[in-house]
């Protein structure tokens, strides 16, 4: 087994982190949150030489969803994710551009497997264990490598901030509860990307994120 390697790959005008995991050996690997910008990224999956095994999706709001449908066509791998309580979102997707004022056409999204807490996810030897934690959105989930102590967080912490939840289906007080129930017990040692920005280590977020005050 390889190292696990991960590229960000900003798309759409949200500048969501596109996610890409792959092993440094092998070049299998996945494509987390492909929101849009579908020809750039399997551009990049080609010049890096990455065999795409599956897409996996943390949540179902467009500027992550938005392009799955499309991808798994071109690419002819299955969706996985989020947990089925984002069912909703992922059969408004278009409704959603058309909302946010999005000119790229959106395809709505049926996951090939949903995921529920504890099961886990993985390519070739990379496991990732699969925790739901809604707030952001109802079915959020995030993705957690316990060898490399490594976390795909989505929009659920960002470094120095937490995920919106004014938007259908949001709920502060469950986010917090997401937070300090799900994501802070990880360990403060453990390094983490997100959805949007830079990523970072949950320690200094605990420490420093003026959102996570008192959990």
């Amino acid at each position: 087994m390889g190292k696990l390697q991960a590229g960000i790959l900003p798309v759409t005008p949200f500048q969501q982190n596109c996610t890409i995991f792959f092993d440094a050996d092998s070049r299998d690997g996945v494509v987390v949150d492909p929101g849009g910008d579908i020809d750039t990224i399997i551009e990049t999956v080609k010049q890096n030489g990455i065999t795409v095994k599956e897409i996996w999706i943390t949540h179902g709001h467009l500027d992550h969803a938005g392009g799955a449908d499309e991808l798994r066509e071109r690419l002819g791998v299955p969706v996985i994710g989020p947990h089925v309580d984002d069912k909703p979102l992922l059969e408004s997707l278009e409704s959603q551009g058309q909302k946010f004022g999005v000119s790229a056409p959106l395809r709505n999204l049926v996951p090939d497997r949903y995921l529920s807490e504890g099961e886990t996810v993985s390519f070739g030897e990379h496991v990732f264990e699969v925790l739901h934690c809604p707030g952001h959105a109802p079915g959020h989930v995030i993705f957690f490598n316990r060898r490399e102590n490594f976390a795909h967080l989505g929009d659920v912490l960002f470094k120095g901030s937490i995920g919106r939840t004014d938007l259908p289906g949001g709920d502060h007080e469950q986010l917090l509860a997401s937070i300090r129930d799900k994501v802070l017990p990880l360990g403060d040692d453990v390094g983490f990307l997100c959805g949007h920005g830079p990523g970072g280590r949950i320690g200094e977020e605990r420490r420093s994120n003026p959102y996570l005050v008192g959990l």
